[in-house]
């Protein structure tokens, strides 16, 4: 190890300039109002394009998303998905807690707190950036993170594009898609159809999803476009819930048994029923060289069903959105000053109705209620460059939010109201760049408030009083870029104090309810490496190697939190692996051959409060085979095959925490194949 550090600080000492033909490609990150080298940003901000989605399975951002430290995904069934962010995962029973998440900039993210990232399909994804630690100062209510998508669009360097593929797996895995884009100097248009079935691995776990999604953008003046964005998924999974310790040894691939007091999944044919429609227009004008103005309109509406073990849940979803803000920026001295003043609102109003579950059909209503979360946030952002190596930025938002609902069965109420008191959510961040390496340092406060989803759980009780969470993260980071660029490091310490987390638990039925817990402290170590080891060559049979690390070591605790006569204080935080380690290698072969090699390695998790049960480690090996040829100038076929859990592992991706009678554990699939096929016309 000594050896290897010595000759990359003599490489270090004696490299020349950069050449882009042989080192890694820069990477440039649009999160903060403009287009930034990721080197210099004063925050800790993954990219992740599309050469990394499509890495290993194409048709799932599962693998490429869990190859971010900090980042877990979790698929407990096929299209169940859960995503967490520095510890997030605590209040993750279904979808995505406490990550703020924007698409093509509009909020996926209702005024509730729900988003629908199973909805999309990964082969429309183009580009996924993701800001780690709170963001309430610019992106509103999140204590883990914001997530911002960008779709896939026309190629402006080309009139017109059609690519189509299929893939074909083990446990009946079916994943096809096309996409058709038009563009001229005007006019960018694209349209895509994907659907995607399985059988699943385990019983009651096929899932089955249709996708289409529309594109445009017009540049109807030299300074001004207009965008618009829609998608309708309409997606159906089969849940097959938990299993215990000795279930899941005894057989893995069975889905939740009966017992003396409750019918099994696969009986009460448990699983998620899901249409969603979205949209969103937006413009984009420069008023004057440097003032510009962006405002952009979301709308969103939501089928939700949900036959569960002990009900059947529906729930109706209207969501309608504004962010807007106006941007000015100019170069005193020769030097980068912007500042963005803007707002944000949501209101999603929701129509939940619980009734009998008879073998996967409603019978007699239980309750009803209507609910309307709203939020809106004021924000203030401004950037400087004060020297050529000296970056700082500053924000501050307002953040407001509310909920008021109304008993409609089994009684009728009237509207009652919950507002929240108004949070202000401070950001100070710099940092300073030498040639090949840049420090960065930022302090923020974060926010989240309670979603829907805990408000009113699946226990049928409205829980007034849940309260947000809410804290301060400090962090700081270095990046290192040398050897001409051929090998890149990232280092981040943080340290996030929350107060109020909340709590997800289950009564004797298996309902959830949540409540607050006291204060949790997470402190954390991230690293990334990249090491272009060979660079392109058009020679010989190894043509590129490239070696990727990322690292996330975590040290999250609950410093107070008493539950009755128990005390969890100083337990580990639930459902948080300590360590985190995946590497990856790309090898480009002579002929158009290609190989893709992950091996993603978690530490053993605490699966309840008590830190009484824990879920084993792991090591999951990943591979995958391409190959490419050009069948004519215009186009490119691509077909690849690949293995999951190479390494035959027993293990559960999807732990269900603070889990009732003991069913914590979600099995994933033994070793199983894949294969596809990809045309696209250039």
């Amino acid at each position: 190890m000594n050896c290897i550090l010595l000759l990359l600080m003599k490489q270090y000492l004696f490299a020349q300039p950069v050449d882009t033909t042989t080192s890694l490609n820069p990477v440039t990150v649009k999160a903060y109002f403009g287009v930034r080298p990721s080197f210099s940003i004063p925050s800790s901000i993954a990219v992740i394009g599309q050469s990394q989605l499509q890495a290993q399975q194409p048709w799932s951002s599962l693998p490429a998303l869990n190859a971010v430290s900090g980042v877990k995904m979790d698929e407990r069934s096929p299209g169940s998905y859960r995503l967490s962010v520095r510890g997030s995962l605590i209040r993750s029973p279904y979808g995505v807690r406490n990550v703020k998440i924007y698409i093509d900039n509009f909020m996926l993210t209702d005024a509730g707190g729900n988003s629908y990232l199973g909805s999309l399909d990964n082969s429309a994804l183009n580009r996924l950036e993701i800001i780690k630690g709170p963001e309430g100062s610019i992106y509103g209510a999140n204590t883990g993170g914001v997530l911002l998508i960008d779709p896939n669009v026309a190629d402006t360097t080309s009139l017109n594009g059609v690519e189509a593929g299929i893939a074909h797996g083990s446990y009946g895995l079916f994943h096809q898609y096309v996409k058709l884009e038009k563009s001229d100097s005007r006019l960018r248009l694209s349209f895509q159809q994907a659907w995607q079935r399985a059988d699943g691995y385990r019983a009651n776990s096929a899932m089955n999803r249709r996708y289409y999604q529309l594109k445009g953008a017009y540049r109807y003046a030299k300074m001004a476009d207009a965008h618009a964005f829609l998608f309708y998924s309409d997606m159906h999974y089969r849940t097959p819930g938990g299993l215990t310790q000795a279930q899941m040894e005894s057989d893995p691939r069975a889905a939740r048994p009966a017992t003396a007091m409750s019918p099994g999944a696969a009986e009460q044919h448990a699983g998620i029923y899901n249409k969603t429609v979205f949209g969103g227009l937006s413009n984009s004008i420069y008023l004057t060289e440097g003032l510009h103005h962006v405002v952009a309109l979301t709308g969103a509406y939501t089928d939700f069903k949900n036959p569960f073990i002990t009900n059947y849940e529906t729930r109706y979803e209207t969501t309608g959105g504004l962010r807007t803000y106006l941007e000015w920026k100019t170069k005193p001295s020769g030097k980068d000053l912007g500042i963005q003043l803007g707002l944000e609102a949501q209101s999603t109003s929701s129509r939940i109705r619980n009734y009998g579950n008879r073998q996967g059909l409603r019978d007699t209503i239980q309750s009803s209620d209507n609910i309307r979360a709203n939020q809106s946030f004021v924000f203030l952002h401004a950037s400087a460059d004060l020297s050529d190596r000296f970056l700082i930025e500053g924000a501050m938002s307002v953040n407001i939010f509310g909920y008021n609902f109304r008993n409609i069965y089994p009684y009728v109420s009237s509207r009652n109201n919950r507002n929240f008191k108004r949070e202000l959510l401070p950001r100070l961040a710099l940092s300073y760049t030498w040639p090949r390496i840049s420090w960065r340092a930022s302090v923020s406060r974060g926010y989240s408030s309670p979603t829907i989803a805990e408000i009113r759980p699946s226990d049928q009780a409205i829980n007034e009083s849940l309260n947000a969470e809410a804290g301060w993260n400090l962090e700081t980071g270095v990046r290192v870029n040398i050897l001409n660029g051929r090998l890149y490091a990232d280092v981040t310490a943080f340290q996030f104090d929350m107060n109020n987390a909340i709590i997800r638990q289950l009564n004797e039925e298996g309902n959830e309810f949540f409540r607050n817990a006291g204060e949790v402290r997470q402190r954390g170590i991230e690293t990334k490496l990249d090491a272009l080891l060979i660079p392109l060559r058009s020679h010989g049979w190894l043509r590129r190697l490239m070696i990727s690390n990322s690292v996330a070591y975590n040290r999250f605790f609950f410093l107070q939190y008493e539950s009755g006569e128990s005390s969890f204080s100083g337990n580990r935080l639930t459902g948080v692996p300590r360590g985190v380690v995946t590497t990856s290698a790309d090898v480009a072969l002579a002929g158009g051959f290609a190989v893709q090699l992950t091996h993603n390695y978690n530490s053993r998790t605490p699966l309840n409060d008590a830190n009484s049960v824990w879920a084993s480690a792991f090591n999951l090996l990943q591979t995958k085979f391409s190959y490419g040829i050009m069948l004519s100038a215009k186009y490119k076929l691509s077909l690849y095959a690949g293995v999951d859990n190479l390494l035959n592992e027993t293990y559960s991706l999807g732990n269900d925490l603070n889990a009732f009678g003991g069913r914590y554990f979600n099995p994933a699939p033994k070793r199983n194949y894949y294969g596809g096929i990809a045309l696209k016309m250039l």
